[in-house]
């Protein structure tokens, strides 16, 4: 089964409240008729990720299917047609990004009801090869953050390495999704010597300076 992560930026002059919304209840229902779809979750930033500012995404919906080419027919489908002309009216087309990833689950726990999932928008560090990357971050880097105590659930997200084959180079090379049972869990791993290995750690593979995130909930569709 392959997974689509799409990253999502609502159009300008849309409340965040208002994108929310439509997305769960004007486009959520019409998607689910795509052919082929086997999963559909959508995460949406919490309200107050949005105290200091924008957010680079308000969302990430996450789509499940049993191949890409079964993705490739569903988004061209009829089914999905009233989805596909919907995305105008509330998404900026231009900064929306479509991410095949290959899913590897590091910490494989239970998600508490109504847990708050982090979402990291990650990029090797200047130089690295694509391989060295991936090796790195999933069997050194992964095994140190997993052992962050609040966290519930961990998985690495890898783009596809089909992606690169494409001529330009995608903004991303994956997402770090980690689960907690609330905000406040969330922040008391950030104080942990557990953390503190994780973070030095990430010169050996990540840019300088932290990575952007949302902090999301989300909503099972399908």
């Amino acid at each position: 089964m392959v997974k689509i992560a799409i990253l999502m930026k609502r159009r300008p002059g849309l409340s965040v409240e208002d994108f929310q919304d439509h997305l769960r209840t004007r486009y959520g229902p019409p998607a689910l008729r795509g052919p082929g779809l086997r999963r559909y979750v959508q995460s949406c930033a919490l309200p107050q990720g949005y105290v200091r500012g924008e957010l680079l995404f308000d969302a990430v919906g996450e789509m499940w299917f049993d191949s890409l080419d079964d993705y490739e027919r569903c988004i061209r489908s009829p089914e999905f047609a009233a989805a596909r002309d919907d995305e105008g009216t509330f998404l900026d087309r231009s900064l929306t990004v479509a991410m095949p990833v290959d899913v590897h689950v590091i910490k494989d726990g239970a998600v508490p009801d109504g847990a708050v999932k982090n979402i990291e928008f990650v990029n090797r560090r200047p130089g690295m090869g694509i391989e060295p990357f991936r090796s790195y971050w999933r069997n050194v880097h992964g095994p140190l953050a997993a052992k962050i105590p609040p966290i519930r659930r961990y998985e690495q997200n890898h783009l596809a390495l089909g992606e690169y084959q494409k001529g330009a180079a995608p903004p991303y090379d994956g997402l770090a999704i980690t689960w907690f049972t609330s905000t406040t869990e969330m922040r008391s791993g950030a104080v942990t010597a557990e953390y503190a290995a994780t973070r030095a750690d990430e010169a050996h593979f990540l840019p300088a300076g932290h990575l952007p995130i949302i902090i999301t909930r989300e909503h099972v569709v399908l």
